[in-house]
């Protein structure tokens, strides 16, 4: 959400972008446009070219999808184009929610813009499909000033130009993320030692680890896991469907896991002992660039086994197990609720340090 318009905007097109049918579809001019302007904003957000991606990184992103209906626009402006913009509608019976994002360049920011897109295009395609519920985030960034806290109690955000479009619209804040890093090159030592650590603590509980994709034998549970990540990770005021997991959604988000040709990621799970079943699982991805930044993408331990520093035993045998796949990538990055106390209490002993916030925005449509 990054746009801010108290005046009119002229001579603006939303262009809907033809989306890749199967992965082996040739990517449009427009798909290629649409992912430089990406880079091009979040380069201005970041100071950097760190979540930069290439268009084949970015098309598995956009196939087709039983679980969630997908739209995509170029933003141009006299033939320029200055923005993107995607609108993702969940396909679960009874579902209220639509998620959006919007992406122009800071040249275009006040303008009218974000407006326009908002009014005409965000709004309508929700209703369109009967949503009531849009949701969205914003990268923020620091400034002195007024903050807003988030609904949670913790963390806040500055009344940036991005919170100031949000409150403009109609969006209340409704949770605040920390964005932070983990540096490969020397925290390696203290993951061993907190890895060792773990283990004792985690009596009764084994290891296993995959590449995608995910080995048949642990589909079921890898799939029950994913499930409640829906349900029973901190929300604070956003709304979430209960997403069902099966087989061939798996086998979709393994696809998605690894985008790009080179693309590697690792699934660790903690295994039940006693029962054979995971109960926890921390997921590293890296996309085609072997010098790329590693995402730490979802970890849950499910309700019933926590106390066991679960979370800390499969974050580091993670941890410690990538280099061997991505012997060239220098850091990790992750995202968490302020409010998700326990999991970064186990990221601030591993030696994640926080570098950007996020804030989640949400608005109930009259």
């Amino acid at each position: 959400m990054n746009a801010d318009s108290p005046t009119t905007a002229a001579a603006v097109s939303f262009d809907p972008i033809p989306l890749p049918a199967t992965g082996g579809d040739a990517l449009s001019a427009d798909f290629e446009d649409m992912t430089r302007v990406r880079n091009a904003v979040l380069r201005e957000v970041m100071g950097s070219d760190v979540d930069a991606q290439t268009p084949e990184d970015l098309a598995p992103l956009f196939l087709p999808d039983p679980d969630e209906l997908r739209y995509l626009w170029l933003i141009r402006r006299g033939g320029e184009v200055i923005g993107r913009l995607g609108v993702d509608i969940p396909q679960i019976e009874g579902s209220r929610t639509a998620f959006w994002f919007l992406d122009i360049l800071a040249a275009h920011h006040g303008q009218g813009i974000g407006t326009r897109v908002h009014e005409e295009v965000v709004e309508p395609t929700a209703r369109s499909h009967g949503r009531s519920v849009l949701q969205t985030w914003a990268q923020h960034t620091e400034e002195p000033g007024e903050r807003l806290h988030s609904p949670a109690g913790l963390g806040s955000i500055p009344r940036d130009h991005a919170a100031r479009f949000g409150l403009r619209h109609g969006y209340t804040l409704a949770q605040v993320e920390r964005r932070s890093e983990f540096d490969l090159t020397t925290g390696l030592p203290h993951v061993e030692e907190l890895f060792a650590q773990a283990q004792s603590a985690a009596e009764g509980y084994r290891i296993v680890q995959w590449q995608v994709p995910t080995p048949a034998e642990f589909v079921e549970d890898y799939a029950w896991m994913k499930s409640r990540m829906s349900t029973d990770a901190p929300a604070a005021d956003l709304e979430w469907d209960e997403e069902p997991w099966d087989a061939d959604r798996i086998a979709r988000h393994d696809a998605m896991l690894v985008r790009g040709e080179g693309g590697r990621a690792l699934v660790t799970a903690a295994q039940h002992i006693a029962t054979g079943r995971l109960v926890a699982f921390n997921e590293l991805t890296i996309q085609s660039d072997p010098e790329g930044v590693t995402s730490q993408e979802d970890t849950l331990v499910l309700k019933e086994h926590r106390g066991h520093r679960l979370g800390m035993l499969v974050k580091c045998a993670g941890l410690r197990a990538w280099p061997a796949l991505a012997p060239r990538s220098r850091r990790v990055v992750t995202y968490n609720a302020e409010e998700n106390r326990p999991m970064l209490d186990v990221n601030e002993t591993i030696g994640f340090v926080p570098v950007a916030y996020e804030g989640a925005w949400k608005k109930v449509l009259e």
